[in-house]
């Protein structure tokens, strides 16, 4: 199987951040999208969890407070705005299948929401260690545990994946 030709350089890169240590508990959303290799669109949404309750060794993690989140939308709302990125689309996440996609499926069963079709990919199983080593090494910009910089340090990893481009 060509990666490159069946994606055709387009995935839609994803990273969740939580407020509790629960999966459905998400407080930020981070997505980038790229098409033919162009990074295309980029989106960064505060999320307000149930009961807007968050553990505090969390917050000293993100920052995100409940101050933050009091009025965002809940995730079942925030996911009519960020599904056309994720169904049918190639997703990708750094440790995806450990945390992210169980994030978006946990979080969608929890508001009652059908699970969508996509196909994931993972960052972390492709190189096999953590984010900020990666973007260390690469010299990809990282704030690291802001959803969308995450996102974008995956979508970089990812596009250099794709086009066995290591020389950055």
């Amino acid at each position: 199987m060509n990666l490159l030709y069946d994606m055709d350089n387009s995935f839609t890169a994803i990273d969740f951040e939580t407020a509790q240590g629960y999966r459905w508990s998400i407080c930020q959303v981070g997505i980038v999208r790229v098409e033919n290799g162009i990074l295309k669109d980029q989106l960064s949404v505060l999320v307000q969890p149930p009961d807007n309750y968050y553990w505090s060794n969390l917050i000293a993690i993100h920052g995100i407070t409940p101050k933050l989140t009091r009025q965002a939308q809940t995730f079942d709302r925030v996911w009519e705005q960020i599904a056309p990125f994720i169904v049918n689309q190639n997703v990708v996440a750094h440790n995806g299948f450990s945390f992210d996609f169980q994030c978006l499926k946990q979080a969608l069963e929890y508001y009652k929401k059908p699970v969508p079709g996509y196909k994931g990919h993972c960052t972390y199983k492709i190189y096999g260690d953590n984010l900020a080593s990666l973007c260390r090494k690469y010299r990809i910009p990282l704030n690291h545990h802001d959803a969308l910089s995450d996102a974008r340090a995956c979508a970089e990893l990812f596009r250099m994946h794709l086009n066995n481009d290591f020389t950055k």
